[in-house]
Protein backbone atom coordinates (compact mmCIF):
# COMPACT_ATOMS: atom_id res chain seq x y z
CA UNK A 1 0.00 0.00 0.00
CA UNK A 2 2.98 2.48 0.63
CA UNK A 3 4.78 2.09 -2.47
CA UNK A 4 1.49 2.88 -4.63
CA UNK A 5 0.82 5.87 -2.26
CA UNK A 6 4.51 6.88 -2.99
CA UNK A 7 3.85 6.12 -6.80
CA UNK A 8 0.91 8.38 -7.13
CA UNK A 9 2.52 11.30 -5.26
CA UNK A 10 5.50 10.72 -7.85
CA UNK A 11 3.15 10.79 -10.99
CA UNK A 12 1.15 13.63 -9.17
CA UNK A 13 4.69 15.62 -9.05
CA UNK A 14 5.90 14.93 -11.88
CA UNK A 15 2.68 15.87 -14.07
CA UNK A 16 2.43 18.80 -11.63
CA UNK A 17 5.83 20.45 -13.08
CA UNK A 18 5.48 19.81 -16.74
CA UNK A 19 1.95 21.30 -16.67
CA UNK A 20 4.27 24.31 -14.90
CA UNK A 21 6.90 24.52 -16.72
CA UNK A 22 4.60 24.74 -19.89
CA UNK A 23 1.76 27.11 -18.45
CA UNK A 24 4.61 29.49 -17.74
CA UNK A 25 6.31 29.70 -21.17
CA UNK A 26 2.70 29.67 -22.35
CA UNK A 27 1.75 32.70 -20.71
CA UNK A 28 5.09 35.03 -21.82
CA UNK A 29 4.26 34.36 -24.98
CA UNK A 30 0.61 35.10 -24.73
CA UNK A 31 0.86 38.06 -22.25
CA UNK A 32 1.34 41.89 -22.83
CA UNK A 33 2.25 44.57 -20.82
CA UNK A 34 1.90 48.01 -21.53
CA UNK A 35 2.62 51.64 -19.54
CA UNK A 36 0.42 54.22 -20.94
CA UNK A 37 1.50 57.30 -21.03
CA UNK A 38 -0.44 58.59 -18.14
CA UNK A 39 0.62 55.93 -16.26
CA UNK A 40 -1.78 52.90 -15.86
CA UNK A 41 -0.30 49.66 -16.41
CA UNK A 42 -2.53 47.23 -18.73
CA UNK A 43 -1.93 44.07 -19.15
CA UNK A 44 -3.21 41.55 -22.07
CA UNK A 45 -3.49 37.75 -22.35
CA UNK A 46 -4.65 35.82 -25.31
CA UNK A 47 -6.59 32.55 -24.61
CA UNK A 48 -8.35 31.64 -27.12
CA UNK A 49 -10.61 28.59 -25.78
CA UNK A 50 -14.44 30.52 -25.90
CA UNK A 51 -15.64 34.07 -27.22
CA UNK A 52 -15.22 35.61 -23.92
CA UNK A 53 -13.27 38.10 -21.52
CA UNK A 54 -12.59 38.53 -18.75
CA UNK A 55 -11.22 41.78 -16.44
CA UNK A 56 -9.92 42.67 -13.37
CA UNK A 57 -9.25 46.59 -12.45
CA UNK A 58 -7.05 46.36 -9.28
CA UNK A 59 -6.72 50.09 -7.32
CA UNK A 60 -3.71 50.27 -4.95
CA UNK A 61 -5.59 51.96 -2.33
CA UNK A 62 -7.62 50.19 0.59
CA UNK A 63 -9.35 50.97 3.75
CA UNK A 64 -5.80 51.69 5.28
CA UNK A 65 -5.97 54.79 2.97
CA UNK A 66 -9.19 56.07 4.50
CA UNK A 67 -8.21 59.36 6.30
CA UNK A 68 -8.46 59.91 10.04
CA UNK A 69 -11.76 60.68 11.03
CA UNK A 70 -13.46 59.31 7.75
CA UNK A 71 -12.54 55.30 7.95
CA UNK A 72 -14.99 53.46 5.74
CA UNK A 73 -14.38 55.45 2.34
CA UNK A 74 -12.32 53.31 0.70
CA UNK A 75 -15.38 50.73 0.92
CA UNK A 76 -17.50 53.78 0.17
CA UNK A 77 -16.05 54.72 -3.10
CA UNK A 78 -16.39 51.30 -4.27
CA UNK A 79 -20.00 51.34 -3.95
CA UNK A 80 -20.10 54.88 -5.97
CA UNK A 81 -18.53 53.38 -8.81
CA UNK A 82 -21.40 51.33 -9.46
CA UNK A 83 -23.58 54.92 -9.36
CA UNK A 84 -22.67 55.72 -12.92
CA UNK A 85 -21.00 58.64 -14.62
CA UNK A 86 -22.45 62.07 -15.91
CA UNK A 87 -24.17 60.10 -18.96
CA UNK A 88 -24.77 56.85 -17.05
CA UNK A 89 -27.60 57.50 -14.73
CA UNK A 90 -28.70 60.86 -14.87
CA UNK A 91 -31.87 62.42 -16.52
CA UNK A 92 -30.21 65.86 -16.97
CA UNK A 93 -26.60 66.01 -15.41
CA UNK A 94 -26.23 69.39 -15.70
CA UNK A 95 -29.12 70.37 -13.43
CA UNK A 96 -28.06 67.01 -11.18
CA UNK A 97 -24.62 68.68 -10.66
CA UNK A 98 -26.77 71.90 -9.13
CA UNK A 99 -28.39 69.83 -6.84
CA UNK A 100 -25.56 68.01 -5.91
CA UNK A 101 -23.63 70.72 -4.91
CA UNK A 102 -26.89 72.02 -3.10
CA UNK A 103 -26.68 68.85 -1.27
CA UNK A 104 -23.04 68.87 -0.21
CA UNK A 105 -23.69 72.65 0.96
CA UNK A 106 -26.49 71.91 3.21
CA UNK A 107 -24.80 68.84 4.64
CA UNK A 108 -21.80 71.08 5.79
CA UNK A 109 -24.18 73.45 7.26
CA UNK A 110 -25.84 70.52 9.43
CA UNK A 111 -22.34 68.79 10.16
CA UNK A 112 -20.86 72.24 11.65
CA UNK A 113 -24.10 72.77 13.93
CA UNK A 114 -23.94 69.05 14.78
CA UNK A 115 -20.67 68.69 15.49
CA UNK A 116 -20.33 71.78 18.02
CA UNK A 117 -18.62 70.69 21.08
CA UNK A 118 -20.43 73.49 23.21
CA UNK A 119 -23.56 75.91 22.34
CA UNK A 120 -25.04 73.58 19.86
CA UNK A 121 -28.56 74.99 19.07
CA UNK A 122 -31.25 72.27 19.00
CA UNK A 123 -33.62 73.50 16.38
CA UNK A 124 -31.48 75.21 14.24
CA UNK A 125 -30.43 71.68 13.98
CA UNK A 126 -33.23 69.80 12.97
CA UNK A 127 -33.69 72.80 10.23
CA UNK A 128 -30.80 72.09 9.12
CA UNK A 129 -30.99 68.48 9.15
CA UNK A 130 -34.41 68.79 7.02
CA UNK A 131 -33.26 71.50 4.54
CA UNK A 132 -30.28 68.79 4.07
CA UNK A 133 -32.77 65.93 3.32
CA UNK A 134 -34.84 68.50 1.10
CA UNK A 135 -31.87 68.86 -0.57
CA UNK A 136 -31.37 65.15 -1.29
CA UNK A 137 -34.77 64.65 -2.49
CA UNK A 138 -34.30 67.58 -4.95
CA UNK A 139 -31.22 65.50 -6.65
CA UNK A 140 -32.62 62.48 -6.45
CA UNK A 141 -35.35 63.73 -9.42
CA UNK A 142 -32.38 64.00 -11.56
CA UNK A 143 -31.19 60.24 -11.05
CA UNK A 144 -32.32 57.80 -13.67
CA UNK A 145 -35.29 55.57 -13.12
CA UNK A 146 -33.20 52.46 -12.42
CA UNK A 147 -31.45 52.35 -9.51
CA UNK A 148 -28.08 51.34 -10.74
CA UNK A 149 -28.09 51.94 -14.45
CA UNK A 150 -24.53 51.16 -15.12
CA UNK A 151 -25.05 47.39 -13.90
CA UNK A 152 -28.46 47.35 -15.80
CA UNK A 153 -26.33 48.44 -19.05
CA UNK A 154 -23.75 45.67 -18.45
CA UNK A 155 -26.46 43.10 -17.76
CA UNK A 156 -28.33 44.12 -21.02
CA UNK A 157 -25.30 43.51 -22.76
CA UNK A 158 -24.23 39.88 -21.69
CA UNK A 159 -21.79 40.79 -18.88
CA UNK A 160 -22.19 38.88 -15.70
CA UNK A 161 -20.33 38.09 -12.57
CA UNK A 162 -20.60 42.25 -12.18
CA UNK A 163 -18.81 42.93 -8.48
CA UNK A 164 -16.03 44.52 -6.73
CA UNK A 165 -14.40 44.10 -2.74
CA UNK A 166 -12.20 46.72 -1.01
CA UNK A 167 -10.00 44.87 1.68
CA UNK A 168 -7.07 46.82 3.62
CA UNK A 169 -4.74 46.95 0.86
CA UNK A 170 -6.88 47.32 -2.40
CA UNK A 171 -9.74 47.55 -3.87
CA UNK A 172 -11.21 45.33 -7.45
CA UNK A 173 -13.41 45.28 -10.21
CA UNK A 174 -14.37 42.83 -12.22
CA UNK A 175 -17.35 41.27 -14.61
CA UNK A 176 -17.25 39.18 -17.80
CA UNK A 177 -18.19 40.17 -21.30
CA UNK A 178 -18.75 38.65 -24.63
CA UNK A 179 -15.47 39.06 -26.61
CA UNK A 180 -17.80 41.32 -29.17
CA UNK A 181 -18.26 44.05 -26.44
CA UNK A 182 -14.69 44.70 -25.74
CA UNK A 183 -14.92 48.21 -26.66
CA UNK A 184 -18.31 48.76 -24.76
CA UNK A 185 -16.26 47.82 -21.77
CA UNK A 186 -13.35 49.71 -22.28
CA UNK A 187 -15.60 52.98 -22.61
CA UNK A 188 -17.44 51.97 -19.62
CA UNK A 189 -14.57 50.94 -17.02
CA UNK A 190 -12.79 53.69 -18.07
CA UNK A 191 -15.75 56.58 -18.02
CA UNK A 192 -16.73 55.10 -14.28
CA UNK A 193 -12.86 56.43 -13.24
CA UNK A 194 -12.98 59.36 -15.59
CA UNK A 195 -16.08 60.65 -14.86
CA UNK A 196 -17.70 59.50 -11.17
CA UNK A 197 -20.41 61.63 -9.89
CA UNK A 198 -21.85 60.89 -6.34
CA UNK A 199 -25.15 59.88 -6.94
CA UNK A 200 -27.47 59.25 -4.16
CA UNK A 201 -24.69 58.77 -2.02
CA UNK A 202 -26.31 59.54 1.70
CA UNK A 203 -28.99 56.17 0.57
CA UNK A 204 -25.75 54.38 -0.43
CA UNK A 205 -24.18 55.24 2.72
CA UNK A 206 -26.99 54.09 4.88
CA UNK A 207 -26.71 50.78 3.06
CA UNK A 208 -22.76 50.33 4.22
CA UNK A 209 -23.84 51.40 8.14
CA UNK A 210 -26.87 48.07 7.89
CA UNK A 211 -23.42 46.22 6.56
CA UNK A 212 -21.38 47.20 9.60
CA UNK A 213 -24.83 46.36 11.56
CA UNK A 214 -25.13 43.30 10.06
CA UNK A 215 -21.85 41.85 9.84
CA UNK A 216 -20.27 43.92 13.38
CA UNK A 217 -22.52 45.41 15.36
CA UNK A 218 -24.65 42.07 15.66
CA UNK A 219 -22.00 39.15 14.70
CA UNK A 220 -19.96 38.14 17.84
CA UNK A 221 -17.34 36.70 15.00
CA UNK A 222 -17.32 40.06 13.61
CA UNK A 223 -16.92 42.16 16.63
CA UNK A 224 -14.17 39.92 17.48
CA UNK A 225 -12.02 40.09 14.57
CA UNK A 226 -12.43 43.56 14.79
CA UNK A 227 -11.25 44.16 18.62
CA UNK A 228 -8.77 41.50 17.72
CA UNK A 229 -7.06 43.55 15.19
CA UNK A 230 -7.24 46.61 16.91
CA UNK A 231 -5.53 45.04 19.54
CA UNK A 232 -3.09 43.64 17.37
CA UNK A 233 -2.18 46.90 15.97
CA UNK A 234 -1.93 49.97 18.14
CA UNK A 235 -0.18 51.66 15.49
CA UNK A 236 -0.24 50.78 12.15
CA UNK A 237 -3.58 51.69 9.98
CA UNK A 238 -4.46 47.61 9.91
CA UNK A 239 -6.48 48.55 13.52
CA UNK A 240 -8.80 50.10 11.44
CA UNK A 241 -12.33 48.12 10.05
CA UNK A 242 -12.53 48.08 6.15
CA UNK A 243 -16.43 49.03 6.57
CA UNK A 244 -15.85 51.84 8.69
CA UNK A 245 -16.11 53.02 12.72
CA UNK A 246 -19.95 54.09 12.98
CA UNK A 247 -19.26 57.57 13.76
CA UNK A 248 -17.16 58.01 10.62
CA UNK A 249 -20.00 56.15 8.87
CA UNK A 250 -22.68 59.01 10.40
CA UNK A 251 -19.98 62.16 9.36
CA UNK A 252 -18.27 61.80 5.89
CA UNK A 253 -19.48 63.68 3.01
CA UNK A 254 -19.79 63.09 -1.10
CA UNK A 255 -16.84 65.38 -0.79
CA UNK A 256 -15.11 63.42 1.14
CA UNK A 257 -15.33 60.41 -1.19
CA UNK A 258 -14.19 62.64 -4.10
CA UNK A 259 -11.51 64.19 -2.24
CA UNK A 260 -10.73 60.12 -1.70
CA UNK A 261 -11.41 59.25 -5.26
CA UNK A 262 -8.89 62.07 -6.67
CA UNK A 263 -6.34 61.46 -4.66
CA UNK A 264 -5.82 57.79 -5.48
CA UNK A 265 -8.07 56.54 -8.37
CA UNK A 266 -5.35 57.81 -10.41
CA UNK A 267 -3.59 55.95 -13.73
CA UNK A 268 -0.31 55.38 -11.95
CA UNK A 269 -2.05 53.73 -9.25
CA UNK A 270 -3.90 51.14 -11.14
CA UNK A 271 -3.43 48.43 -13.07
CA UNK A 272 -5.99 46.81 -15.36
CA UNK A 273 -5.70 43.15 -16.78
CA UNK A 274 -7.80 41.98 -19.31
CA UNK A 275 -7.90 38.10 -20.23
CA UNK A 276 -9.88 36.31 -23.37
CA UNK A 277 -10.21 35.42 -27.08
CA UNK A 278 -8.83 38.39 -28.71
CA UNK A 279 -5.43 39.10 -29.83
CA UNK A 280 -3.27 41.49 -28.35
CA UNK A 281 -2.62 43.55 -30.51
CA UNK A 282 -5.91 44.14 -31.48
CA UNK A 283 -6.92 44.65 -28.12
CA UNK A 284 -4.34 46.96 -26.86
CA UNK A 285 -5.26 49.95 -29.27
CA UNK A 286 -8.57 49.41 -27.83
CA UNK A 287 -7.74 49.62 -24.63
CA UNK A 288 -5.74 52.44 -25.00
CA UNK A 289 -7.93 54.70 -26.68
CA UNK A 290 -9.87 54.56 -24.12
CA UNK A 291 -8.09 54.56 -20.72
CA UNK A 292 -5.43 57.03 -21.92
CA UNK A 293 -7.80 59.55 -21.83
CA UNK A 294 -7.76 59.43 -17.92
CA UNK A 295 -5.34 62.47 -16.62
CA UNK A 296 -2.34 61.70 -15.07
CA UNK A 297 -1.29 61.98 -11.60
CA UNK A 298 1.59 61.67 -9.31
CA UNK A 299 1.47 58.16 -7.45
CA UNK A 300 0.55 59.27 -3.59
CA UNK A 301 2.45 59.37 -0.69
CA UNK A 302 2.65 55.01 0.66
CA UNK A 303 4.05 55.98 3.72
CA UNK A 304 1.99 54.13 6.73
CA UNK A 305 2.59 53.87 10.61
CA UNK A 306 5.63 51.53 11.65
CA UNK A 307 4.16 48.83 14.21
CA UNK A 308 6.32 48.69 16.69
CA UNK A 309 7.59 45.65 18.01
CA UNK A 310 4.85 43.28 20.33
CA UNK A 311 6.68 42.02 23.74
CA UNK A 312 3.65 40.57 25.58
CA UNK A 313 0.91 38.79 25.09
CA UNK A 314 -2.44 40.78 24.17
CA UNK A 315 -6.08 39.56 25.25
CA UNK A 316 -9.26 39.91 23.94
CA UNK A 317 -12.09 38.09 25.24
CA UNK A 318 -15.95 38.04 24.32
CA UNK A 319 -18.53 36.59 26.33
CA UNK A 320 -21.41 35.74 23.60
CA UNK A 321 -24.66 33.63 23.54
CA UNK A 322 -22.92 32.40 20.49
CA UNK A 323 -20.64 29.49 19.42
CA UNK A 324 -16.89 29.67 20.94
CA UNK A 325 -14.03 30.25 19.52
CA UNK A 326 -10.33 30.54 19.88
CA UNK A 327 -7.81 32.62 17.62
CA UNK A 328 -4.45 34.07 17.93
CA UNK A 329 -2.06 35.70 16.20
CA UNK A 330 1.55 36.66 15.65
CA UNK A 331 3.20 39.25 13.85
CA UNK A 332 4.85 38.38 10.90
CA UNK A 333 6.89 40.70 8.14
CA UNK A 334 4.81 41.66 4.60
CA UNK A 335 4.55 39.78 1.61
CA UNK A 336 8.08 40.74 0.19
CA UNK A 337 10.05 39.05 3.46
CA UNK A 338 12.09 36.53 1.56
CA UNK A 339 10.67 34.11 4.08
CA UNK A 340 7.20 34.65 2.73
CA UNK A 341 6.66 31.22 0.75
CA UNK A 342 8.10 29.47 4.37
CA UNK A 343 5.25 31.09 6.08
CA UNK A 344 3.07 29.75 3.16
CA UNK A 345 4.32 25.98 3.80
CA UNK A 346 3.95 26.03 7.40
CA UNK A 347 0.28 27.58 6.64
CA UNK A 348 -0.54 24.49 4.06
CA UNK A 349 1.06 22.11 6.54
CA UNK A 350 -1.22 23.04 9.57
CA UNK A 351 -4.31 23.37 7.68
CA UNK A 352 -4.63 22.15 3.99
CA UNK A 353 -7.47 19.70 4.20
CA UNK A 354 -8.71 16.49 6.46
CA UNK A 355 -4.95 14.98 6.98
CA UNK A 356 -3.14 18.69 7.55
CA UNK A 357 -1.99 18.83 11.17
CA UNK A 358 -4.00 20.97 13.13
CA UNK A 359 -7.34 19.07 11.92
CA UNK A 360 -5.73 15.79 12.71
CA UNK A 361 -4.61 16.97 16.22
CA UNK A 362 -7.66 18.35 17.17
CA UNK A 363 -10.51 17.28 14.98
CA UNK A 364 -9.82 13.80 14.52
CA UNK A 365 -7.42 12.40 16.90
CA UNK A 366 -8.57 14.80 20.35
CA UNK A 367 -12.19 15.01 18.98
CA UNK A 368 -12.22 18.79 20.72
CA UNK A 369 -12.81 21.28 17.86
CA UNK A 370 -15.73 20.66 14.63
CA UNK A 371 -12.62 22.68 12.63
CA UNK A 372 -8.66 24.61 13.20
CA UNK A 373 -6.61 25.93 11.00
CA UNK A 374 -3.40 28.36 10.71
CA UNK A 375 -2.92 30.69 8.17
CA UNK A 376 -1.18 33.98 6.83
CA UNK A 377 -2.33 37.08 5.83
CA UNK A 378 -4.34 38.43 8.55
CA UNK A 379 -5.52 41.04 8.32
CA UNK A 380 -3.97 41.92 4.87
CA UNK A 381 -0.41 41.63 3.33
CA UNK A 382 0.78 43.90 1.49
CA UNK A 383 2.13 45.47 5.36
CA UNK A 384 3.65 43.54 8.09
CA UNK A 385 0.75 41.18 9.09
CA UNK A 386 -0.44 38.21 11.05
CA UNK A 387 -0.25 34.37 10.79
CA UNK A 388 -3.02 33.11 12.53
CA UNK A 389 -4.56 30.34 14.12
CA UNK A 390 -8.19 29.16 15.07
CA UNK A 391 -10.52 26.36 16.50
CA UNK A 392 -13.88 25.87 16.96
CA UNK A 393 -14.84 23.71 20.45
CA UNK A 394 -17.42 21.44 19.80
CA UNK A 395 -19.53 21.03 23.16
CA UNK A 396 -18.06 20.18 26.57
CA UNK A 397 -14.94 22.01 25.46
CA UNK A 398 -13.03 25.02 26.27
CA UNK A 399 -11.49 27.91 24.50
CA UNK A 400 -8.34 27.17 26.31
CA UNK A 401 -8.26 23.65 25.36
CA UNK A 402 -8.01 24.70 21.90
CA UNK A 403 -4.94 27.04 22.90
CA UNK A 404 -3.16 24.10 24.41
CA UNK A 405 -3.65 21.78 21.49
CA UNK A 406 -2.65 24.32 19.02
CA UNK A 407 0.38 25.28 20.99
CA UNK A 408 1.34 21.84 22.04
CA UNK A 409 1.01 21.48 17.09
CA UNK A 410 3.58 24.98 17.25
CA UNK A 411 6.12 23.33 19.46
CA UNK A 412 6.34 20.31 17.18
CA UNK A 413 6.90 22.88 14.43
CA UNK A 414 9.59 24.37 16.33
CA UNK A 415 11.17 21.12 18.12
CA UNK A 416 10.88 18.46 15.14
CA UNK A 417 11.77 18.73 11.32
CA UNK A 418 8.78 18.11 9.22
CA UNK A 419 9.29 14.45 6.96
CA UNK A 420 10.33 14.11 3.62
CA UNK A 421 6.78 13.24 2.29
CA UNK A 422 4.93 16.63 4.25
CA UNK A 423 7.82 19.03 2.56
CA UNK A 424 7.37 17.12 -0.80
CA UNK A 425 3.44 17.23 -0.41
CA UNK A 426 3.42 21.40 0.12
CA UNK A 427 6.08 21.92 -3.17
CA UNK A 428 3.53 19.66 -5.18
CA UNK A 429 0.41 21.67 -3.81
CA UNK A 430 1.84 24.91 -4.43
CA UNK A 431 2.64 23.87 -8.07
CA UNK A 432 -1.13 22.42 -8.50
CA UNK A 433 -2.90 25.31 -6.37
CA UNK A 434 -0.91 27.75 -9.12
CA UNK A 435 -2.24 26.02 -12.38
CA UNK A 436 -5.86 25.53 -10.41
CA UNK A 437 -6.33 29.30 -9.83
CA UNK A 438 -5.32 30.34 -13.30
CA UNK A 439 -7.62 27.44 -15.07
CA UNK A 440 -10.74 30.64 -15.78
CA UNK A 441 -10.78 33.73 -17.22
CA UNK A 442 -11.29 35.55 -14.14
CA UNK A 443 -8.79 34.11 -12.03
CA UNK A 444 -5.98 34.42 -14.24
CA UNK A 445 -7.08 38.07 -14.45
CA UNK A 446 -6.83 38.46 -10.98
CA UNK A 447 -3.82 36.87 -10.35
CA UNK A 448 -2.06 38.95 -13.59
CA UNK A 449 -3.06 41.89 -11.75
CA UNK A 450 -2.46 41.62 -8.51
CA UNK A 451 1.42 40.77 -8.80
CA UNK A 452 1.73 43.14 -11.44
CA UNK A 453 0.56 45.65 -8.70
CA UNK A 454 3.15 44.55 -6.16
CA UNK A 455 5.61 43.27 -7.87
CA UNK A 456 5.88 45.87 -10.86
CA UNK A 457 5.83 41.80 -12.71
CA UNK A 458 3.08 39.80 -13.51
CA UNK A 459 5.70 36.38 -13.39
CA UNK A 460 6.41 36.48 -9.70
CA UNK A 461 3.16 34.69 -9.59
CA UNK A 462 5.26 32.08 -10.94
CA UNK A 463 8.44 32.66 -9.03
CA UNK A 464 6.78 32.16 -5.86
CA UNK A 465 6.89 28.93 -6.16
CA UNK A 466 9.84 28.51 -7.60
CA UNK A 467 10.50 29.69 -4.03
CA UNK A 468 8.87 27.63 -1.88
CA UNK A 469 10.45 24.79 -3.84
CA UNK A 470 13.49 26.39 -2.38
CA UNK A 471 11.95 26.37 1.31
CA UNK A 472 13.72 23.86 3.80
CA UNK A 473 13.35 21.71 6.98
CA UNK A 474 15.51 24.21 8.52
CA UNK A 475 13.78 26.60 7.01
CA UNK A 476 10.53 25.82 8.86
CA UNK A 477 11.60 25.49 12.15
CA UNK A 478 13.84 28.41 12.55
CA UNK A 479 11.10 30.99 11.26
CA UNK A 480 8.27 28.97 13.59
CA UNK A 481 10.85 29.60 16.08
CA UNK A 482 11.50 33.23 15.19
CA UNK A 483 7.49 34.00 15.15
CA UNK A 484 5.54 31.58 17.49
CA UNK A 485 6.66 33.38 20.88
CA UNK A 486 4.29 34.11 23.76
CA UNK A 487 5.26 38.05 23.80
CA UNK A 488 4.64 38.07 19.73
CA UNK A 489 0.88 36.80 20.42
CA UNK A 490 -2.31 38.34 20.42
CA UNK A 491 -5.52 36.00 21.65
CA UNK A 492 -9.08 36.62 20.79
CA UNK A 493 -11.57 34.63 22.58
CA UNK A 494 -15.55 34.40 22.09
CA UNK A 495 -17.01 32.43 25.41
CA UNK A 496 -20.32 31.01 25.59
CA UNK A 497 -21.99 32.99 27.98
CA UNK A 498 -25.86 31.87 28.14
CA UNK A 499 -27.17 28.99 30.26
CA UNK A 500 -26.08 25.59 29.65
CA UNK A 501 -27.44 23.22 26.99
CA UNK A 502 -30.83 22.35 27.58
CA UNK A 503 -31.66 24.64 30.91
CA UNK A 504 -34.76 25.38 31.43
CA UNK A 505 -36.19 29.18 30.88
CA UNK A 506 -36.30 31.37 33.54
CA UNK A 507 -39.80 31.89 34.47
CA UNK A 508 -41.12 35.48 33.23
CA UNK A 509 -42.99 37.21 36.18
CA UNK A 510 -46.43 38.73 35.46
CA UNK A 511 -49.96 38.78 36.53
CA UNK A 512 -53.52 37.87 34.95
Amino acid sequence: MKSRVTLTFVVCFVLCSLSFSQDLASFEKRTTVKKLANGLTVIVCERREAPVFSFFTHVDAGSVQDPMGKTGLAHMFEHMAFKGTDTIGTRDYADEKVALAKVEDAYAAYLAERDKPVGRDEQKLKQLEQAWRDAISAADKFSAPYNNEFGKIVESEGGEGMNAFTKLDETGYHYSFPINRLELWAYLESERFLHPVMRQFYKERNVVIEERRMSVDSNPIGRLLEQFTEEAFAAHPYHRPTIGWISDLNSFSATDAQHFFDTYYIPSNMVVTVVGDFKASEAMPVIERYFARIPAHPKPDERTTTEPPQNSERRVVLHEQSQPLYLEGYHRPDYRSPDDQVYDAIADLLSNGRTSRLYRALVRDKQIASDSAGFTGLPGNKYPHLFAFYALPIPGHKPEEMADAIHAEIERLKKEDISDEELKMIKTRAKANLIRSLGSNEGLAFALGLNQARYDDWRELFRSVDRIENVTKADIRRVANQTFVPGNRTVGIIEFSGPPPGAAAAPQGGGQ
